[in-house]
């Protein structure tokens, strides 16, 4: 009888802790998922800031270079496409941000290239809304890179809970699988020659 009463009380005490350990790593990874997701979001908010400030900077320089048509078309045309891609955050892979990163590239060399026609107009250049707007890209630009670099620790985090052993068992039970990077661009270990 007590042979009996003290395998059962092992067992329960087994059954029990194995659960507490399970709910603990299980919350763990869904709190580390929810940070990796605000993550993107706030990645997502500072290229929306950027997007709407597109608009209000291909105006100002349209009043000063009306026949530098092409080169606004073709940042209007780049904003649109990066608004139209979008990363689902359940589903952060390499590829998809890969996808989203490509978009905002060709959005931030037809940037760079409208920046680069302002020399040829030093009365746009000396304009005080273009200046502010100039300013205020510059400054969003800082802050993607700096809430880019905050996502990829925040996965970096992640990644390492859901591989290590014995987390990798929970998570591969629950689905939770290993999110994506921002990675520099080939060439990106060159610095580019911008001239305001």
């Amino acid at each position: 009888m007590k042979k009996g009463l003290l395998t059962l009380i092992i067992v329960a005490v087994v059954l029990i802790g194995g659960f507490v350990w399970v709910k603990n790593v299980y919350n763990g990874m869904v709190a580390s998922d929810e940070n990796v997701q605000a993550a993107w979001s706030q990645v997502e908010n500072v290229y929306q800031r950027r997007a709407d400030l597109i608009p209000n900077l291909v105006a100002t320089v349209k009043g000063y270079a009306a026949h530098e048509s092409s080169t606004l078309e073709n940042v209007v045309s780049a904003r649109a496409k990066a608004t139209q891609v979008t990363v689902d955050p359940e589903n952060l892979t390499e590829e998809a941000i890969a996808r989203f990163n490509e978009a905002q590239g060709e959005l931030s060399s037809a940037l760079g290239r409208l920046l680069m026609i302002t020399e040829n107009y030093p009365d746009l250049k000396a304009n005080q809304q273009f200046s502010e707007l100039q300013a205020q890209l510059e400054g969003t630009e800082n802050r993607i890179a700096t809430e880019r670099m905050k996502y990829n620790e925040v996965a970096k985090g992640y990644n390492t809970m859901v591989r290590t052993f014995p987390n990798n068992i929970i998570a591969s039970m629950f689905g939770f699988e290993k999110k994506g990077y921002f990675e520099a661009k080939d060439g990106a270990d060159v610095a580019p020659v911008v001239e305001f």
